[in-house]
């Protein structure tokens, strides 16, 4: 039992050699990041995470709120526009919808990198989860209000705007 369970992370660790890059999947907290203030360009972002593996699932997650020209310009990067729904009184959050999503890509064994950009410290546990099940983690964030404990908690930062 435990032989193959050495086997197994040897096999894992050595399927990371064996493709040309490291295997990314990005998550972007839209309402968060995606704001005048940060003039965040999708396509420098997408250049800076690909510096450090081959994106494989890029998701942008929005509110109901977002523009036909938001969503357009999302697909225009090859990325997948995921819109979060919630009550119009609140400001939908999607906080819980990126969770989901990169939980599921924290537990896929070919994804060997989290790029996760926000500057929301609720993503703490996330980052924490993701390393704790051997991922490396890339935050991109933007000043001001880029949480500390992120930047901390991150392998690699990467700052935009």
């Amino acid at each position: 039992m435990i032989f193959m369970t050495v086997l197994n992370a040897f096999k894992r660790s050595l399927g990371i050699f064996a493709r040309e890059k490291p295997s990314v999947a990005l998550f972007v907290d839209g309402p968060n990041m995606i704001r005048k203030e940060f003039n965040l360009d999708l396509h420098d972002l997408r250049k800076r995470v690909e510096k450090h593996g081959r994106i494989v699932i890029g998701k942008v997650f929005l509110n109901q709120f977002a523009s036909e020209k938001l969503i357009e310009a999302v697909a225009n990067e090859g990325l997948e526009s995921i819109i979060a729904l919630g009550d119009a009184e609140q400001k939908t959050d999607v906080d819980v919808t990126v969770c989901v999503h990169a939980m599921e890509a924290i537990g896929n064994p070919e994804i060997d990198i989290i790029a996760l950009a926000t500057r929301d410290a609720d993503f703490l546990a996330l980052i924490q989860k993701a390393k704790e099940k051997g991922k490396l983690v890339v935050l991109i964030g933007a000043k001001p209000g880029l949480a500390v404990s992120l930047q901390h908690a991150a392998d690699y930062v990467e700052l935009v705007g």
